[in-house]
């Protein structure tokens, strides 16, 4: 069984089914596979659906999506491994969003989880997997 931690832009792939990344979710889900989204992605989200001129039918594919699939807190591990992402990355001059070090943070909290993404500043984590699933 494989961790797998949505960013923002694949879970709205995965709810507009863009890109092929609903079937590469349900290939996931049918092998026993975990997939998750971390909190700050979902906060990320709500913050696009009350944006968005259909926030009303954007709110209710948002609630359905987040019910199907593991929800991963931002907790004092995450916290922990937060900073020592966040200290490591500065000393080397490399400043990334910090909602991403959030992710990244949860992913390698949990141990054995990639991180889905279409947002190439995950490649800057080292010892963070990192897929693209909306690419053939």
């Amino acid at each position: 069984m494989r961790r797998y931690l949505l960013d923002s832009g694949i879970v709205s792939d995965w709810i507009d089914r863009r890109h092929s990344v609903d079937r590469r979710v349900a290939e996931a889900l049918r092998r026993g596979d975990r997939i998750g989204i971390g909190t700050p992605v979902i906060g990320e989200l709500w913050g696009g659906v009350e944006f968005s001129s259909t926030s009303e039918r954007n709110r209710a594919n948002l609630a359905r999506a987040v019910s199907r699939v593991t929800r991963w807190v931002f907790d004092e591990q995450a916290a922990r491994e937060y900073g020592r992402l966040y200290a490591d990355l500065r000393r080397r001059g490399r400043i990334i969003p910090q909602i991403d070090l959030q992710i990244a943070a949860i992913a390698l909290s949990l141990g054995n989880c990639t991180v889905v993404t279409k947002d190439s500043d995950f490649q800057a984590i080292p010892g963070l997997d990192v897929e693209d699933w909306s690419k053939p």
